[in-house]
């Protein structure tokens, strides 16, 4: 072969060679996810999705599996209900292990905890209320709810003393179980919520009092859903915080206090809302 041949054959083994790597190639999606399940490029926020009282995170599941379905990498971890100290320095710690962004989202009494729980926080890029309390700092549930008409649910609860191992005690609230369904979840059918009667967890009573010592939302961006049927926290009061919060977004739907539940997809069209504007800041 002459010395030209050589050169030849070498350049098409190179041109070979530099057609199968290109052929090998993987390209990353926008949204694709590493090992770890943390978005790639920053692209999509991870959602964190905390329960409220008389819940745990199963209540989220209609909306877990819509925002997962759409890409999201999605955490719903436990809220104890021991009180807005307690709880909100538990999920703070949690926030903490997650990199980039955050889209962090309340159901009730989560609205408070996830208040105080994101203040410093710079990665969480939005707040979320669902039927929702969100005080302000030195405000507890109880002042703030007291500036609106009661609850029909403050009828319906049934106190329950507990000891802690150290000694001390308290008083967990439970919903009575005949009143669940008219005070909490109406608009699902009464099979469903006797289950949820059966399997509820208590909130510490003390928990009501507990005044906030940070209001996240009063520099974050805020999005909030309303029930007008809430017979847990009064629409009214829900409007009056989404307006002192200078909310981006406020939605209303004809639900329950539990719309995370009753109506999955108003829910999860919220937080895609929160977490696309996030994605452009």
């Amino acid at each position: 072969m002459t010395a030209l041949g050589i050169l030849k054959s070498g350049e098409r083994r190179l041109a070979l060679g530099a057609a199968v790597l290109s052929a090998l190639t993987v390209v990353v999606p926008a949204h694709a996810a590493d090992d770890s399940g943390r978005a790639l490029g920053g692209q999509k926020p991870t959602v964190v999705l905390v329960h409220g009282a008389f819940a745990d995170g199963s209540s989220w599941n209609g909306v877990v599996r819509r925002l997962q379905r759409d890409g999201y990498q999605v955490i719903a971890p436990p809220n104890t209900l021991r009180g807005v100290s307690q709880d909100s320095a538990y999920l703070n710690s949690r926030l903490k292990t997650i990199k980039g962004p955050i889209v962090l989202v309340g159901h009730s009494y989560a609205g408070e905890v996830i208040s105080q729980a994101a203040a410093g926080l710079d990665n969480v890029k939005a707040l979320v209320y669902i039927n929702a309390i969100m005080p302000d700092k030195g405000e507890s549930s109880a002042s703030l709810s007291s500036k609106f008409p009661a609850a029909p649910i403050t009828k319906a609860f049934k106190r329950v003393p507990f000891r802690n191992s150290d000694g001390t005690t308290g008083t967990d609230l439970y919903i009575q179980a005949a009143k669940l369904h008219a005070t909490f979840a109406q608009d699902l059918p009464q099979q469903q919520a006797s289950v949820m009667a059966s399997t509820q967890r208590p909130i510490a009573q003390s928990a009501f009092t507990d005044k906030l010592t940070a209001a996240a939302w009063r520099d974050k961006p805020v999005y909030v859903l309303v029930g007008r049927q809430d017979r847990t926290i009064d629409p009214s009061l829900e409007r009056y915080e989404a307006k002192r919060a200078h909310a981006r977004k406020t939605v209303e739907i004809n639900s329950s206090h539990v719309s995370l539940v009753s109506h999955p997809q108003a829910v999860t069209d919220l937080i895609v809302s929160a977490a696309r504007d996030s994605e452009h800041r």
